[in-house]
């Protein structure tokens, strides 16, 4: 797990993807089943598309087996939270997704077995928390800004800053559109943040507020947020997502950041975009960077 290797993602092929039913406002079965043949293979190439952009920047891939009649299995953002070689694996709100569970649980004992995790831990019952979806890492901060209120409970803080041993900040999601952390913020590796400001309570942005710096808040405008911006996948400088407005690559260059675009659109369908459909491995908190390094040196001068 150390910070210098390559980083490693967790996917899975859409093969069984499309809009069966509906738990979010992006889902409309009716609008996908009478162009399904379409859209399931235009979402087989968005999907190569971004596991090319991620390849393409390093990146490497570990893959979850599809499985039929589970669409939105595709998502892994929400398998699990997974942080120096720990996963706390996914417990889902909704019955359309609980299916999900034990093919995830499958997925990390393997990663487990090959020495890609190091422990797998579940949920308490009758708690949900939907992964790294909810769960989202701040490196630049060492904390977890955690979404809670449409998918999530907020009591499941306390689990994750047990289980991992940093913070969780929880804040309450408010706009449908955005039910999970990961559709509304995304924390950038020098400390900027990007977020939609109205899919949070006025008390969750002054939160916000108080940890994120003026000058490092970047704020996702209507129309990138309806196109999740925020959920992108970080790798380096770049920053990989579905689209972004000319404003919006303006703002991240001024700052050394590109974009690289994506193209997701059968996956906004279905309210997801590049975050929620890959699931980081290889993130280490700063105690385990430092010990990482600590490791790295000794083992040099032996």
């Amino acid at each position: 797990m150390n910070g210098n290797a390559r980083p490693r993602f967790l996917m899975c092929r859409p093969t069984h993807f499309g809009v069966l039913y509906t738990i979010n406002p992006w889902m409309k079965p009716q609008d996908w089943q009478p162009h399904e043949t379409m859209l399931a293979a235009l979402a087989q190439r968005q999907w190569a598309g971004l596991r090319r952009a991620l390849l393409a920047r390093g990146a490497g891939i570990e893959l979850v087996p599809p499985v039929e009649r589970l669409p939105d299995l595709v998502f892994t953002a929400n398998a699990a939270v997974v942080l120096d070689g720990k996963a706390l694996l996914a417990r889902f709100r909704h019955a359309e997704r609980r299916p999900e569970e034990p093919h995830y649980r499958a997925a990390f004992a393997g990663l487990e077995a090959r020495g890609l995790i190091r422990t797998v831990q579940e949920m308490p019952d009758g708690m949900a928390l939907e992964g790294a979806g909810d769960c989202v890492f701040d490196a630049d901060r060492d904390l977890f800004w955690m979404g809670f209120g449409p998918r999530s409970d907020a009591a499941a803080r306390r689990v994750v800053e047990e289980t991992f041993g940093i913070d969780a900040v929880a804040l309450e999601l408010c706009d449908p559109r955005f039910y999970h952390m990961d559709t509304a913020l995304h924390p950038l590796p020098r400390g900027e943040v990007l977020y939609v400001p109205g899919a949070f309570t006025a008390a969750g942005r002054s939160v916000i507020a108080e940890r994120v710096a003026a000058d490092a808040r970047i704020e996702i405008g209507e129309s990138d947020a309806s196109q999740l911006a925020a959920n992108a996948v970080c790798v380096g400088d770049t920053l990989v997502m579905s689209a972004a407005s000319e404003r919006l690559r303006a703002q991240l260059a001024e700052r050394g950041y590109q974009v690289a675009v994506a193209p997701l659109g059968a996956f906004l369908r279905s309210g997801g975009s590049a975050f929620c459909l890959t699931l980081r491995l290889d993130l280490q908190s700063a105690a385990e960077a430092e010990a990482a390094s600590t490791r790295t040196e000794t083992r040099a001068r032996a």
